[in-house]
């Protein structure tokens, strides 16, 4: 057989991915909006600290889940 994957390591190598594709996405857009917000004078929005918080927290699941 030409294929030297075992049969129970298919599809394993990119679990996690997503979760971890979602958290940098939203660390990001956290940083841009609470900077625009300073930029712009106005008071930080705290769904701006969470969404940067709830980020963190899908990149740590997600390197969590490609550990397993």
């Amino acid at each position: 057989m030409p294929n030297t994957e075992s049969e129970d390591n298919i599809g394993t190598e990119n679990k996690g991915v997503i979760p971890k594709l979602l958290g940098v996405v939203s660390i990001i857009l956290g940083f841009l909006d609470s900077m625009l917000s300073w930029r712009g004078g106005f008071e930080l929005d705290p769904l701006f600290i969470a969404l940067i918080f709830g980020g963190v927290l899908l990149y740590i699941t997600g390197s969590l889940a490609s550990k397993r």
